[in-house]
């Protein structure tokens, strides 16, 4: 095991915030982190054998993609995910995903699933078809939001793929942590624990980049047309990466939207953060009003012109959620119940396993949403957020960077990411040991002797280990290689915890359920836009 003291240094200690009255109330309450529930929702391209996109529909083996449980598509066609139920047990929930990728992998023929974040060769982007959900309003509206997508962003930064991970505490924390009660206490308390998550997930959550970030490459068929600044290194065959980078999926180059930077959006109350949710929903935008919301031929582009189309729009590492009612949207929901869990989307897919994510990373997770709720976390101003997420663009960039540094909230100090590091480890390995205890293991501190070592030698970190192979085969063949491997793997396990028989009829019960919803419809489509929760 790690030598905790081994671990502190003044400067971690002054950065990193003084946890040790929570980690030993934590101690004296282990049974708190018992009936934590998790799901994961990861995505991943069909492509052909040779590593270019797929032009093929989604396939009709899977069922509807509207109505489908477990398996749907998000941006596009070809852009498949899967989701696994609410779990308490980790190994059953990865388990159950990799049942999903078992099937699947036995219904694409010749078909493979990429294996990285940044997307395959894309010979021309105004071939990506858009994710096709049927006739029914919904299954419109659910298509026009990605076309407006696509118009607003374009399609290349659409098709990149993540991993994200939702995440909740039992009741028995927040009665013990906040002496929860009632249920008028409980949508208060509750959010603004998760609240203070969030604030120190934005402070600290750059730590995920650098130990799991595997975007430190892209294929030149992404930039199509694209003027880019960064100084990529190339091969000259298609293959650019950036020495240092750890998650370029989560830099300017992924999931971004520069008019987004000035909704002020911040995390001190519940009712702050939906007001300006909501009204970066309702402000016009005369970029977007210039694309307008229909074309020439009066079919609609994009459901309006505001900031945002809708919440989902807004492209954030982390999200505070509750499950919707009918009719519901997210804002009004959040509004009604608090805040229920929250979903984590800073995971790139990881190349190193054939579904994208493991175990390590998961308890990994768990120990620094714990450590994020029990740490002091300051009310944080629009400004602080933008400083935050300098030291994110800094590691996302070059995290591996010898000597690399991290900021202090909106001052000019800074400090060794390497020692910032491994003074959170100091922590997290506290949370371990309860962890564990809980569940007569060692599992957890597991994780921490593999994962502080990253900070000494970044050659360990999941970037460095997969640039070193696309540097030596380019990101093509490489990706070509994994998919294969992967594919041959899954086709030749059987199933775990799902049946053959489960997943067809969960595939014949969705398609019969598109139809029914279909038939149903009561409101031509431009009352049922009128009418759509905002």
């Amino acid at each position: 095991m790690l030598n905790k003291n081994k671990l502190l240094s003044q400067w971690g200690v002054n950065l990193i915030p003084d946890v040790s009255r929570a980690l030993s109330w934590l101690e004296a309450h282990p049974n708190v982190l018992k009936g934590i529930c998790r799901g994961i929702e990861r995505e991943t391209l069909r492509v052909k054998p040779n590593g270019h996109l797929t032009e093929s529909n989604h396939p009709k083996p899977l069922g509807s993609a509207l109505k489908h449980k477990w398996i749907t598509t998000d941006f596009a066609e070809t852009l498949l995910e899967f989701i696994t139920p609410v779990d308490e047990n980790i190994e059953h929930m990865l388990a159950f995903l990799r049942d999903i990728h078992r099937y699947v992998a036995r219904k694409l023929d010749e078909e493979r699933m990429w294996p990285f974040s940044m997307p395959c060769l894309i010979e021309d982007a105004e071939r990506i078809v858009l994710a096709q959900y049927g006739s029914s309003n919904i299954g419109r509206m659910k298509t026009l939001y990605r076309r407006g997508l696509k118009n607003r962003y374009g399609a290349l930064m659409q098709t990149i793929a993540g991993i994200h991970y939702n995440f909740s505490l039992p009741m028995t924390f927040w009665q013990e942590w906040d002496e929860v009660k009632d249920t008028a206490s409980r949508k208060e308390k509750i959010s603004i624990g998760y609240l203070r998550l969030i604030r120190n997930y934005y402070r600290f959550g750059w730590v995920i980049p650098y130990l799991f970030g595997a975007s430190p490459a892209i294929s030149s068929s992404f930039l199509q047309g694209k003027k880019i600044e960064l100084p990529f290194k190339t091969d000259g065959n298609g293959t650019l990466w950036m020495p240092y980078a750890t998650s370029l999926r989560l830099s300017n180059l992924g999931h971004t939207n520069k008019l987004q930077n000035g909704i002020g959006i911040t995390f001190n109350s519940l009712e702050g953060y939906v007001e300006t949710l909501k009204t970066a929903i309702k402000t016009p935008s005369k970029e977007y009003a210039a694309i307008g919301t229909k074309n020439a031929a009066g079919n609609w582009i994009q459901l309006n012109t505001n900031v945002l189309q809708i919440e989902n729009e807004l492209y954030m590492p982390i999200r505070p959620k509750r499950i919707t009612l009918a009719g519901e949207g997210l804002s009004d929901a959040l509004l009604r119940g608090g805040i229920e869990y929250i979903e984590i989307r800073s995971l790139d897919i990881n190349p190193f396993s054939a579904i994208g994510v493991d175990a390590q990373q998961l308890r990994f997770l768990d120990l620094f949403l714990i450590w994020c709720i029990l740490a002091d976390a300051p009310e944080m101003c629009a400004n602080e957020l933008l400083c935050n997420r300098k030291n994110w663009n800094r590691v996302v960039l070059e995290g591996r960077k010898p000597n690399q540094m991290i900021l202090s909230g909106c001052s000019d100090t800074e400090y060794s990411l390497v020692e910032v590091g491994k003074a959170l480890f100091a922590d997290l390995y506290r949370v371990a040991e309860v962890f564990d205890n809980t569940q007569y293991s060692t599992h957890y501190q597991q994780v921490c002797d593999q994962l502080v070592g990253f900070f000494d030698n970044p050659e360990l970190t999941y970037s460095a280990r997969i640039l070193h192979l696309i540097k030596e085969n380019g990101i093509t063949s490489t990706g070509v290689a994994l998919a294969e491997q992967y594919r041959q793997v899954l086709c030749t396990e059987l199933l775990e915890v799902v049946s053959e028989e489960d997943f067809f009829r969960q595939a014949r019960e969705s398609v019969l359920a598109q139809k029914q919803l279909e038939e149903g419809e009561t409101v031509d489509f431009e009352t049922f836009l009128a009418s759509y929760p905002s």
